[in-house]
């Protein structure tokens, strides 16, 4: 209410239907969260000579397959909060991935349009699963046109783009309310190192990192938080300079993790150290934590448990003992005619063979040696 030439105005815009939609919506989004919220953390095998515990947060078991189950729920909640989101609204994001997938879920669930804006290059798997949760896939020819074209279908279709790239650190309450902090760190409150030495996670929008490395330092804990970034990613070299508007203009190989620029959810103020780690011992890590766990687990998974154990073998070293957690992000059934085709592997110039030694040298005597490529 303003006052003008001594005259009182007021203009009030409430919609009783619309927001009677919204609470409905919200309470929908929540039950998914009452269902599917908490995952499993596994013990990974490791040798006892190390003296360190390895945890996975299985991320793979929500209902859409990912750690990105987690992101899409927490970004529908912030755009039907902000008031971006209403009945019969189109939701437009930027993915190729398994982003995408988790939103259509989230869209279908409240009976709203959803587009993907993605690269022509996209695997038809990921296409699939986008399709089968009612989303609609809109190809781009390079993958940096996707932020702008996404942008456009909103304006064009009067919908919400949700961005995850600049919401992603900023969509999830960072102090507690079951984030994927304070749920690992209640399952760890019976271990015998309850406060883990090291958490180490990929960065994709950089929103877990973000999450992770916020809540640890709110809660006082001696907790250090590592990226790991696989090759072509601007992250690491970022870190690196000090300079959080480097660009490599190259995708990474790795999906889920990896950026050709440095997204604006990416915080580096709450990263310790960041591990740049090859495409090959992504792969090699891939394979051998399905072969060690008997759980099919895909690259990003790969590119956590290198770095994990990279750890681990310099805790040994400096005489620390404590744990670490790391993420298992999705299954490696969306994988099968890449990462574990062997066949992709020669074509792609990869060679895990070296990597692979490594991770078995370690798995048998717990002393770590860095591959001769």
């Amino acid at each position: 209410m303003s006052e003008v030439d001594g005259v009182c105005r007021e203009v009030d815009r409430r919609d009783d239907k619309a927001r009677a939609w919204v609470s409905e919506a919200i309470r929908i989004v929540d039950a998914d969260a009452n269902r599917s919220a908490d995952t499993h953390l596994h013990v990974f095998p490791m040798p006892a000579v190390l003296g360190v515990d390895l945890y996975l947060k299985d991320e793979s078991v929500h209902p859409t397959g990912s750690l990105k189950h987690r992101l899409a729920r927490s970004l529908f909640l912030y755009a039907l909060c902000n008031g971006w989101i209403r009945e019969g609204t189109t939701v437009i994001e930027a993915s190729s991935g398994s982003t995408a997938v988790s939103e259509a879920y989230f869209a279908r669930l409240l009976g709203l349009p959803f587009i993907a804006v993605m690269p022509a290059s996209t695997s038809r798997e990921k296409v699939e699963l986008i399709e089968f949760y009612g989303g609609r896939c809109h190809f781009v020819e390079r993958s940096g046109q996707i932020y702008g074209e996404a942008k456009r279908l909103a304006e064009e279709t009067g919908g919400h783009y949700m961005d995850q790239f600049t919401y992603a650190e900023r969509a999830t309450d960072w102090r507690g309310n079951n984030n994927i902090a304070e749920s690992i760190f209640g399952q760890l409150s019976l271990e015998e190192h309850p406060v883990p030495t090291w958490i180490v996670v990929g960065a994709g929008t950089g929103g877990t990192s973000a999450t992770i490395g916020r809540y640890v330092r709110y809660q006082r804990y001696d907790t250090n938080i590592a990226v790991v970034d696989p090759e072509n990613s601007a992250f690491f070299p970022a870190f690196e300079a000090g300079d959080d508007d480097y660009s490599t203009g190259r995708p990474s190989r790795i999906e889920g993790i990896g950026r050709p620029r440095v997204e604006p959810s990416f915080v580096l103020g709450v990263v310790d150290r960041m591990i740049s780690v090859p495409d090959a011992a992504s792969i090699a890590a891939m394979r051998f934590c399905s072969r060690v766990t008997g759980r099919l687990v895909g690259g990003s998974t790969g590119t956590n448990l290198w770095g994990s154990l990279r750890l681990a073998a310099e805790m040994r070293r400096t005489g620390v003992r404590g744990s670490i957690v790391t993420l298992l992000c999705d299954s490696g059934d969306r994988y099968s005619n890449t990462y574990y085709d062997d066949a992709w592997l020669r074509t792609s110039g990869i060679d895990i063979a070296p990597y692979t030694t490594t991770l078995e040298t370690f798995a048998t005597t717990g002393r770590w040696s860095e591959p001769n490529t």
